[in-house]
């Protein structure tokens, strides 16, 4: 393997920079930005369930859970930057005006509170859900029952706590961004960057996971996970560190998902949600570094053109999209170009005609 070829993946993600902070912000409109900027919240969570499942396999379905996480975090300091310094929340005011503020909403009107809780918040769920089910050595279907589960519990828990949480209503009307106003235009395209930053930022990490002893340790874990213990490696810590990074991920994304949407309900974060997460990484190719990003912002892309166009009708495109994928391309749209690059190779590889002087040392 050639230096050019192990450095393709870093140039690939040096492109994908430029044309996120770049080129798009030059030539999209607001309100492409606003939707780009989804996708990439989207992304973030999908490279995260790439490097546990594709790498890891380990198939996360309840990574709404650690979305959801992050996403509350942010959205309750920015619902309380709102409301103003001692005032409470609109939507508390509706129930009982003279009611205090919840105790652990208080927390949250510290911005560096609030952003320690959305990486340290995913990290302790994750590494507690992760020490139970990997020293127990839960996996394949079990593992993605109780991850699921866990995902329709926390939504139904939110839409339960109408008073506490906003219920099925959710979390929204944001006119601050850590004193910065969300209307207007500069600090949407600011909000946007960040999403787009830390996307680039999450696939680098992959990257280097990928690329180091991790990542051999973790693939080799996922084929043979019995010779891995033999060879003195517990497979359960290896598991549980891509799990947890997979959820401070999952996590990131759906912190800067608030700003960008304006909104956040217990729909975007429950089994649905989950699934949908799942769909764009199996579609892009789950164990290929820019699969599943890029089939993350497709699905988010469907959901919202074609999702609100024809709501009924895309979830028939999108089941028979995941019908396909799974008969024709179980390694999702990124195994075309493995198989392009293998044409290629062989093509290369072949004979071609015997020039004159072979053809007379033949005779």
């Amino acid at each position: 393997m050639t230096k050019f070829t192990t450095r393709l993946p870093l140039i690939g993600i040096g492109v994908f920079a430029v044309l996120l902070l770049v080129v798009a912000p030059a030539v999209l409109s607001e309100h492409w930005i606003s939707n780009l900027g989804k996708y990439c919240c989207l992304a973030i969570a999908a490279v995260g369930i790439g490097l546990a499942w594709g790498r890891g396999g380990m198939l996360v379905m309840g990574q709404g859970v650690f979305f959801g996480l992050g996403a509350y975090a942010m959205a309750m300091h920015l619902t309380l930057e709102t409301a103003g310094p001692g005032a409470l929340p609109g939507f508390m005011i509706l129930y009982d005006p003279l009611a205090p503020l919840p105790a652990f909403w208080e927390p949250f009107r510290s911005e560096v509170f609030t952003l320690v809780a959305i990486v340290l918040l995913p990290v302790i769920v994750s590494a507690i859900l992760g020490y139970a089910l990997f020293k127990r050595r839960v996996k394949g279907a079990y593992f993605a029952i109780l991850t699921q589960a866990l995902a329709v519990a926390l939504a139904v828990l939110i839409s339960s706590t109408i008073r506490e949480t906003g219920g099925d209503t959710g979390l929204s009307n944001f006119k601050y961004f850590f004193g910065y106003v969300l209307n207007d235009e500069a600090n949407k395209l600011m909000v946007y960057l960040i999403a787009a930053a830390l996307l680039v930022v999450c696939l680098l990490a992959v990257w280097q996971f990928n690329r180091s002893r991790f990542g051999e340790l973790l693939v080799a874990t996922r084929d043979a996970e019995e010779r891995v213990r033999f060879l003195g490696y517990d497979p359960a810590n290896i598991k549980l560190f891509a799990f947890v990074v997979a959820a401070v991920m999952a996590s990131i994304g759906g912190a800067m998902f608030v700003p960008i949407v304006g909104i956040i309900t217990p729909q975007e974060i429950g089994a649905s949600a989950s699934i949908l997460m799942i769909a764009g990484v199996a579609l892009g190719g789950r164990a290929s570094l820019f699969g599943p990003a890029l089939g993350a912002m497709a699905i988010g892309w469907g959901q919202s053109s074609l999702g609100s166009s024809w709501p009924e009708g895309w979830i028939y495109i999108l089941g028979l999209i995941f019908i396909f994928v799974i008969l024709f391309l179980p390694m999702g749209l990124s195994s075309l170009f493995d198989r392009a690059k293998g044409l290629i190779r062989r093509s290369s590889d072949e004979p071609g005609p015997a020039t004159p002087e072979l053809q007379e040392v033949v005779k």
